[in-house]
């Protein structure tokens, strides 16, 4: 196909309020490097860390809860979730669908119009498996919020499925999120898994792909929200924060808890936990300081993962899960590219259950 000069993008400008981004009709279509395929992207998933990086949430100066708005205190060597500052202008977007339409000549050319979903861990292929040397798509480098992106021709997994692009958009970030903090934490079929969140995007791939590994599953969501929580297939909802946690478990042991949340309710959470079980995270949308009693950690043999980087080979394993139909797509709701301003302001006011995307 003929590929145009300029593209529809939604550009980052720095840090601050949703102000930041600008919309152009205009922007360079990206040229592939030699390793690089072009991707004409139909849809992308909305994410916190499009949030988290736009406000400056992830500044060492912030320790308020994720609320979408600026923060004064951030600099720009602030870092961003891949561990190194953000540059811009710098188009976001880490769930990216599409299609391939042209390949760099070192680039597997049998790419060239398959359908696609983009790996948001894009690595060093001198050395894949270096956390330090991985860059997040729509991060440290541009992303899917545009008509055209470029990436490595290893970055990105062929996808042979019935769903639509904006159903395919819900799944790179949040469910490759929620399988390494399940594999960090070795979660198997003897365990009972606690999700705090559980209506969020990482929260219901947890309820997911836990019941995949045979767990049994225990969401916590608000009580509005556990009808479309339910469909997840967890063995059980709690309410969004019980004041007594134990005594709403109902005398349940708990051996692991997978949490984005944080926040105040955070040590009920580690508490609860049985002697040898398993907290692991990735997320800390209400908030990043926690009241931490190093007791509860040694007196009950407690084990803590942190997760983000994830292990080469994750996409797979989800669109592998995708194509034979184990998990589903959560869309809550899907707005034009230009749009993109009002489907975060929706994604921060988290009245949905699941994702909401843009197309483009």
């Amino acid at each position: 196909m003929d590929i145009p000069a300029t593209m529809k993008a939604m550009v980052l400008t720095g840090h601050g309020g949703l102000e930041k981004y600008e919309w152009h009709d205009d922007w360079p279509v990206p040229e592939a490097g030699p390793a690089d395929v072009l991707v004409k992207v139909h849809a992308c998933g909305l994410n916190n860390t499009d949030v988290n990086t736009r406000s400056g949430w992830y500044s060492k100066a912030v320790s308020e809860a994720t609320t979408g708005g600026a923060y004064t205190e951030v600099g720009e060597n602030d870092p961003t979730w891949g561990g190194a500052p953000i540059a811009f202008p710098r188009i976001q977007g880490a769930d990216a669908v599409g299609t391939v339409v042209a390949a760099g000549n070192e680039a597997d050319q049998t790419l060239i119009g398959k359908r696609i979903m983009v790996d948001g861990w894009q690595r060093d292929w001198s050395n894949p498996e270096n956390k330090d040397k991985a860059l997040y798509f729509g991060s440290e480098m541009d992303g899917g919020f545009a008509e055209y992106t470029r990436v490595d021709h290893r970055g990105v997994e062929v996808i042979k499925s019935n769903l639509s692009d904006a159903e395919l958009a819900t799944f790179q970030c949040s469910y490759t999120t929620a399988e390494g903090m399940l594999t960090r934490a070795n979660v198997g079929a003897e365990d009972t898994v606690l999700v705090p969140g559980a209506s969020g995007g990482v929260g219901g791939a947890l309820v997911q792909l836990a019941k995949l590994r045979g767990a049994r599953v225990i969401a916590m969501a608000s009580e509005a929200k556990h009808a479309d929580v339910m469909k997840l297939g967890p063995d059980r909802v709690l309410p969004r924060a019980p004041e007594d946690l134990r005594e709403a478990l109902g005398g349940e042991k708990v051996t692991v808890v997978a949490d984005v949340v944080g926040g105040s309710y955070w040590p009920r959470l580690i508490d609860i936990l049985e002697r040898g079980g398993r907290y692991t995270c990735s997320g800390a949308i209400a908030g990043p300081i926690v009241e931490f009693d190093l007791r509860t950690f040694y007196l009950h043999d407690l084990t803590f993962t942190g997760s983000t980087v994830v292990p080469p080979g994750t996409l797979r394993k989800v669109a592998d899960h995708i194509e034979r139909g184990d998990i589903k797509p959560v869309l809550a709701a899907a707005y034009p590219l230009n749009e993109l301003r009002e489907a975060q302001q929706a994604f921060i006011d988290k009245k949905h259950t699941g994702n909401i995307v843009v197309i483009s």
